[in-house]
């Protein structure tokens, strides 16, 4: 059994606390989270068994949709906002596969993030900023978005699985609408989020997640709101859909989940 301190560990985190990153670090069998963390993810998935599958589903979304771009698209700069603790795969490798010269900016807020990931990132064509997702002006006014990321070309702009950390009182909207116009035509968004046809699983999913993250969560949505946030994109092939359904490497491997009681819903879309 690993020991673990009391409170607050060595970089002044309140340990007492589930993280997002950490839960999701747990469900993808990382190493880099606390006892409250995996507690949290017992708990859920005693009520809702099969949540750890959608953490693996979405992991497995986001090297297929940056290999794509990457590969048949031309994307060369991504700009990943709540990149989450480092795993196997992450964005600047997936790219690197395609052109090694590819260039990427992790964005997030929480201080293990950032310490695992500025550990990782030893070369120059990556980079990670510590800043709130929500702070675009932040975000590009730092040295490492103007040092990797050219603003003449398009850029991804990924936003995977982490729009329902944010609560309607952030207008999630018009964080995509502030971030998007900042760069240019020809950009892609990518964007998914835990939704549900459900109330029941709406209410208890969201109920849950605020209060064991004392309010650092946001809310599980329905897909037609998720939708929303595309408007006035043109939305690749196969438009917006639970993420198995997303140009899958074969039938077996990304086969939908028939939606659930929750799932991941989203795609990719192009700026006009």
């Amino acid at each position: 059994m690993r020991e673990e301190p009391a409170g607050t560990d060595d970089l002044g985190v309140d340990i007492t606390i589930p993280s997002v990153s950490r839960m999701y670090d747990h469900y993808l069998g990382g190493k880099d989270n606390y006892a409250v963390d995996r507690e949290a993810v017992a708990a859920l998935e005693r009520r809702l068994p099969g949540s750890r599958v959608l953490a693996h589903d979405n992991r497995s979304f986001l090297r297929r949709v940056v290999r794509t771009l990457a590969r048949d698209y031309g994307i060369r700069q991504f700009i990943d906002h709540g990149s989450g603790l480092p795993t196997q795969d992450n964005v600047h490798q997936i790219a690197q596969r395609t052109d090694a010269g590819a260039r990427v900016v992790y964005i997030d807020n929480d201080p293990i993030v950032l310490a695992h990931g500025r550990a990782l990132l030893e070369d120059t064509r990556s980079a990670v900023v510590a800043a709130d997702i929500r702070d675009t002006d932040t975000i590009f006014a730092s040295p490492e978005v103007s040092r990797l990321i050219d603003l003449s070309q398009p850029v991804a702009m990924l936003f995977v699985s982490v729009m329902h950390c944010l609560p309607d009182a952030s207008d999630p909207a018009a964080l995509i609408r502030r971030a998007m116009s900042r760069v240019p035509s020809g950009s892609v968004m990518v964007l998914n989020q835990l939704v549900s046809h459900h109330a029941e699983t709406r209410d208890f999913v969201t109920g849950f997640m605020d209060h064991c993250t004392r309010g650092n969560w946001g809310r599980v949505r329905e897909p037609a709101e998720v939708a929303a946030y595309f408007a006035g994109y043109d939305v690749l092939e196969p438009g917006l859909v639970e993420i198995n359904s997303w140009r899958p490497d074969s039938e077996l491997c990304c086969r939908p989940r028939g939606g659930g009681p929750w799932f991941e819903y989203g795609g990719a879309a192009r700026k006009p």
